[in-house]
């Protein structure tokens, strides 16, 4: 393999992750294309085990550890910026009927933005917060300040 020149074949999956290229994509029911917009930060893709401890009866000096219920975050977007109102219908969707449920992804891309890297699969999302921004004339698109989701399951998806 040559290590230098017009033959060199790079692979982009041999290089590390970056936090700056990402996508998110929310699927609701009804509603398309909820999540059409930029985000500038992402935040929440957490799995948290509950850890149970058992003392076994007459051994003073052990105890075994044994894993509990799994716990989620809550993923938590911020200034994003989008030209519809899809994020306002989907929490109108929500009141309107509690038992509307969405899908989601976080998309990590390679440096060339075109690469998955990795994708995090949500399950059964439910929006918990949109926070409009400071409102400012010569601003010309919707912005939105903050979005947070609960979501049920969380789970990675490699690459192909």
């Amino acid at each position: 393999m040559p290590t230098s020149g017009p033959d060199l074949i790079i692979d982009p999956l041999a290089f590390p992750f970056v936090a700056f290229n990402f996508r998110v994509e929310i699927t609701v029911p009804g509603i398309p294309n909820v999540c059409n917009a930029a985000f500038s930060e992402c935040d929440g893709l957490e799995l948290t085990h509950d850890i149970k401890t058992v003392r076994e009866g007459g051994n003073n000096n052990a105890q075994i550890r044994m894993t509990g219920t799994t716990s989620f975050g809550n993923l938590t977007l911020k200034r994003g910026m989008t030209s519809s109102f899809h994020l306002w219908d989907w929490f109108q969707a929500v009141q309107d009927d509690p038992r509307v449920r969405a899908h989601g992804e976080v998309v990590v891309l390679a440096e060339n933005r075109n690469t998955v890297r990795a994708r995090f699969i949500l399950d059964r999302l439910l929006p918990l917060k949109l926070k409009a921004p400071p409102l400012n004339a010569k601003d010309g698109i919707v912005a939105v300040e903050e979005l947070q989701v609960a979501y049920e399951s969380l789970r990675l998806k490699r690459p192909a």
